[in-house]
């Protein structure tokens, strides 16, 4: 993946606004259906050309291929795998709130904004079978049409999102494994296939997991200590490298993610916490929420952590979380403090989480507009 040696470059974690046509499609036709290909691949197309015209630099497909099930679909990013692998149910039922400590400690706000923040899923999907990948064709029709979109351009300066095992693991119940670690290493080998078919395309693999980050809240805080969380999430990265272990580490990059939901946040996981084990990691970069309030502050774990050779970071310097748009003088500042933590060719700016769904249609576009913007301030500041 390219470097910003001469200006800041732009990038952003994945999930773009979805048309209305393509919501449309999805709601209206059978998968597979040529309507829905054509949506499809015309909307990719698109969404390439939006982001370029934004100022963005390493774009992705927005995330199209991956089907949803209304004009906000807060699992997406995740659900689509239950049609690519064999071994898991697809349930119709709402279900109630996630697990963790946050809803405990703010329960009254979880109940009221339930609907509104993703807490109520339409779709729950559940590990009934032994898994394994089955998912070939739908993978090969995405990267088709995002090749396709891009054209002379190149797959140089493009990634392609997809879920972490963990992901799976925390957020698709096991009834079928004998234990967690049984069922991960599964995840993580049937996994692999789709980013080696991403990587053999040429494209950047990125790893979106949310899955290890959150288990702090949804799994261990108030009832385990922060070593046995360590230890769990130890062997997640473990999996996970070798679900990579195949592709050139400069190939990979990695998100780091505490949930995207509109909430309290206030029993995140510290970065500080774990930052070690995330040099453990196969991966060329690392993408950090960075802007939020709960993140803001950990450009300071920088200070005392170098970050490895040859590897790049990709702070969020625009976030999902608020409507508020950020001035480009502050999405400015904040390039030039990891840039002068780490060096300024090893800074790509980026978001915090995807901003499909998140955020309004026009303030997403906007945010990248402002993020392209505010590279552009950084890069003179830093290159003069």
């Amino acid at each position: 993946m390219n470097r910003s040696d001469k200006r800041i470059l732009t990038t952003h974690v994945g999930s773009l606004p979805r048309p209305p046509n393509l919501v449309a499609a999805y709601r209206d036709e059978p998968m597979g259906s040529p309507r829905l290909a054509a949506v499809l691949k015309d909307s990719v197309r698109d969404v390439v050309q939006q982001q370029l015209a934004s100022g963005i630099d390493v774009v992705d497909d927005g995330e199209f291929g991956k089907p949803v099930h209304g004009e906000v679909d807060f699992g997406a990013w995740m659900t689509y795998l239950a049609s690519r692998m064999q071994g898991f149910e697809i349930r119709h039922q709402q279900t109630g709130m996630f697990p963790g400590k946050d809803r405990e400690d703010f329960h009254d706000f979880y109940c009221t904004h339930a609907v509104e923040i993703g807490e109520i899923r339409p779709v729950e999907v559940v590990c009934t079978g032994p898994v394994r990948y089955t998912g070939q064709a739908d993978i090969q029709r995405d990267l088709a049409n995002f090749r396709a979109a891009l054209g002379d351009r190149g797959t140089a300066d493009a990634f392609v999102p997809m879920a972490s095992p963990t992901s799976l693991e925390s957020l698709q119940p096991n009834e079928y494994y004998k234990t967690q670690e049984e069922y991960a290493w599964a995840l993580a080998e049937a996994m692999r296939e789709e980013y080696e078919a991403v990587a053999k395309a040429g494209f950047i693999v990125q790893v979106d997991d949310p899955g290890i980050w959150v288990v702090w809240d949804f799994w261990f805080a108030g009832k385990k200590s922060f070593e046995e969380f360590r230890r769990f999430a130890e062997v997640r990265i473990e999996a996970l490298n070798h679900a990579l272990s195949r592709i050139p580490q400069e190939q990979i990059r990695y998100h780091v993610c505490w949930g995207s939901w509109h909430g309290p946040h206030a029993n995140d996981a510290p970065l500080s916490g774990f930052i070690d084990l995330l040099f453990r990691l196969r991966t060329g970069a690392y993408c950090v929420e960075a802007a939020n309030v709960r993140h803001e502050t950990d450009w300071k774990v920088w200070q005392q952590h170098k970050l490895p050779e040859g590897r790049i970071l990709i702070p969020g310097v625009v976030t999902h979380s608020t409507n508020l748009l950020e001035p480009p003088e502050l999405v400015a500042d904040r390039i030039v403090r990891y840039a002068k933590l780490v060096g300024r060719e090893n800074v790509i700016a980026g978001t915090d989480c995807g901003l499909g769904g998140r955020v309004h249609p026009s303030i997403a576009w906007a945010k990248l507009r402002t993020l392209a913007e505010g590279a552009e301030l950084a890069s003179r500041q830093l290159w003069g």
